[in-house]
């Protein structure tokens, strides 16, 4: 969704109150489409603060449909959205990206909404997702949900350090 911030913009100490549908259909990160479980507006205030700059601040709340970095297992992830960004238009794109002020969200004088909300996402995504402290995760071999039941197969892992050693044991073995 965009809202026009020039209309904003012409009234000095100007402030508006926006409730922007959260459009967003999935979050796409790394070739992967998360699901949202739950979404809400985006409670938004822009206020003009004189001189082309303008304030914009925000909340809401999502669930996504993560899932688990051992298991594989679905957990909804809850993330509360607090937006605070304060936008110099006097300031070329180049200057603003220069400055390390990333305002892709920002065309011309309109706020793109979902990019907004999706670079908070970004921002607040987790490296990775336990569905409990002690989950066991997957079998290497088999597959198997370690959580839910136990495997047959072989889980001595070999020190990789002594694969040679251990290659001369095998070839010298006396019968």
């Amino acid at each position: 969704m965009l809202i026009s911030l020039s209309e904003i913009m012409t009234t000095k100490d100007k402030i508006v109150q926006i409730n922007a549908p959260n459009t967003l259909e999935t979050f796409d990160y790394q070739g992967t489409a998360y699901e949202f479980a739950h979404k809400e507006p985006v409670m938004l205030t822009i206020t003009n603060l004189d001189k082309k700059m303008v304030m914009i601040e925000g909340s809401t709340n999502i669930t996504m449909t993560l899932f688990c970095s051992r298991c594989l297992k679905e957990i909804l992830y809850p993330m509360d959205i607090s937006i605070l960004k304060e936008i110099d238009f006097n300031l070329t794109e180049e200057e603003r990206a220069q400055g390390l002020d990333e305002t892709n969200y920002i065309i011309g004088y309109n706020l793109d909404v979902d990019t907004l909300i999706y670079d908070e996402i970004l921002i607040g995504f987790p490296m990775s997702l336990l569905c409990s402290e002690d989950c066991k995760g997957l079998c290497r071999n088999c597959g198997t949900d370690l959580n839910e039941k136990t495997c047959d197969c072989d889980t001595f892992v070999h020190d990789p350090r002594m694969l040679k050693v251990r290659d001369i044991f095998n070839n010298f073995k006396e019968v």
